[in-house]
């Protein structure tokens, strides 16, 4: 329970910066999180909102760790998804890419499989 717990906590401070930057302040987060890889869009407000679900599922899953863990399964497959279909040819080719948060879906690629309680999921 506890690593879940972790995990949303982390999710709760990623997320929420992302989120807030996103929404309120995307021309920062052009900067602080994109690494200015990207022509400015309002798209990075749609990025936003979705970060915005995660940081407050987060917080429900902090009272309520295993029925919240589905959220953790589909930032497994997104980001995943990313790092195969938009970050890995970007690297290869040469091409710039946030370089910050590929780290950081990495990572939590790694840790997602040992934390989330598959059991108790598909049960």
């Amino acid at each position: 329970m506890i690593p879940l717990k972790l995990i949303y906590i982390a999710n709760i401070f990623v997320a929420g910066w992302i989120s807030i930057t996103s929404l309120f302040f995307p021309k920062l987060a052009l900067v602080s999180i994109f690494e200015n890889n990207f022509e400015y869009s309002e798209s990075f407000r749609l990025v936003g909102a979705l970060w915005g679900g995660i940081f407050i599922l987060s917080i429900v899953g902090l009272f309520f760790p295993i029925k919240m863990s589905p959220i953790l399964l589909m930032q497994l497959i997104y980001k995943s998804s990313w790092l195969l279909i938009a970050a890995l040819p970007a690297m290869l080719q040469g091409n710039p890419f946030p370089k910050g948060m590929a780290i950081f879906f990495v990572i939590w690629v790694v840790v997602l499989p040992f934390v989330i309680p598959w059991q108790e999921l598909f049960s």
